[in-house]
């Protein structure tokens, strides 16, 4: 079973050490399902057909401090399924695209929310995409759902029409079956039907308590809301599966509340912008692009005027400490020449270059347990 760590250790959560990530997930079920070249490392059971839901923003100490506002997900928490971790950075594009092609971020290169296109002083935001980077170029490695669907599985997504042809899409889940359905009710009858299939996995996905916590705290009623709504959604979508359908239910973080007294606005701290020449991450994980040269004296900078508050670390230090796995050369430069990784309940905020973000409540990307670690629920129809 895993070792939980406390939020305010000093050590940092790193994905795979001792326990299943999220990379481990889909190439269990592709075994799961007699795809040649795949092996079970998550402890699943056998089943007929495989079905996962991932709630976006369900850490698992979230899920065991709420266990009241979500009965049905909570009964299903177990020694025999203890957490996995997410990647690092622990954000939906950089997870999703771990758990659709069962890599870390070093090979796949969705390194985080934002990150550096390598030759320009531009960024990449990975949800939304830019119309001049091609997703078959910016992540080159066949998904699991490709390669369940050429060794004679059945993989399918079922998601929102918006999401159809996205960057994400593309570089995640490329070679699936895609069945648009915009309402929760229309991704359970959906993922219901496309259960039927033997030997098949279907993925579907809900925003919902991710949205919520940003715009208001993951300790707010409007988040404990939309988890009691989620957790009926997730039971409705267990009785409308067939027989011998495993029903596999996770996150892809988990969230920290970040008071206004821990945000340090880098914009505001002339020390925090010498030498660095562009900004990215995300407020919890700042991928911190340097001129030639400077990554020591930027590093040097962000530790005096951040102290205990985060993990700061050039590229080398980070990736020799196995942050982001093996890191394939072509990903190399859209990694930070410094990383900083909130600690506690801090966040490096830019108002002026990110002021969306900086209103948010609820932040993720970091290497905290309430960050890294994400539930593993399995319940099997018939059983």
């Amino acid at each position: 079973m895993n070792q939980r760590v406390s939020m305010d250790s000093s050590d940092p959560v790193l994905p795979g050490r001792g326990h299943a990530s999220l990379a481990d997930l889909l190439p269990s079920i592709a075994a799961r399902c007699g795809v040649a070249g795949f092996g079970e490392t998550v402890g699943l059971p056998p089943a007929r057909s495989f079905v996962v839901l991932l709630i976006d923003g369900l850490g698992a100490d979230l899920l065991d401090a709420h266990s009241a506002e979500a009965p049905y997900l909570a009964s299903l928490r177990s020694t025999e399924h203890a957490p996995m971790t997410a990647c690092v950075p622990s954000t939906t594009a950089s997870s999703i695209t771990s758990l659709g092609t069962g890599l870390p971020p070093g090979r796949h290169g969705v390194v985080g929310y934002t990150a550096r296109i390598p030759g320009t002083r531009s960024l990449l935001n990975a949800l939304t995409w830019d119309a001049d980077v091609d997703p078959a170029q910016w992540q080159p490695y066949p998904t699991v759902f490709a390669q369940m669907q050429a060794g004679g599985a059945t993989a399918t997504v079922v998601s929102r029409s918006a999401f159809v042809g996205s960057g994400l899409t593309r570089v995640s889940q490329h070679g699936a079956h895609y069945i648009e359905a915009d309402s929760a009710w229309e991704r359970i009858g959906c993922a219901a039907d496309s259960a039927e299939v033997p030997r098949s996995l279907t993925y579907t996905y809900s925003s919902r308590l991710d949205h919520a916590g940003h715009e208001h705290g993951s300790r707010s009623e409007q988040w404990r809301q939309a988890l009691r709504r989620l957790d009926g959604e997730a039971r409705s979508l267990r009785e409308a599966l067939p027989g011998d359908t495993a029903l596999v239910v996770t996150g892809d973080h988990g969230m920290v509340d970040v008071p206004d007294t821990d945000r340090i606005d880098v914009d505001a701290v002339a020390e925090l912008s010498d030498g660095v020449v562009l900004l990215g991450g995300e407020a919890r994980f700042r991928h911190v692009y340097t001129s030639a040269g400077a990554a020591n004296d930027v590093a040097a900078a962000w530790r005096a005027v951040l102290g205990d508050r985060a993990w700061v670390c050039t590229r080398d230090e980070a990736e020799a400490a196995d942050w982001f796995g093996p890191v394939d050369d072509r990903v190399r430069p859209r990694l930070g020449d410094v990383v900083v990784a909130a600690r506690g309940t801090n966040a490096a905020v830019a108002k002026r270059r990110f002021p969306v973000e900086a209103q948010m409540r609820g932040f993720h990307g970091s290497l905290t347990a309430a960050e890294m670690y994400v539930p593993l629920l399995v319940d099997v129809v018939g059983c």
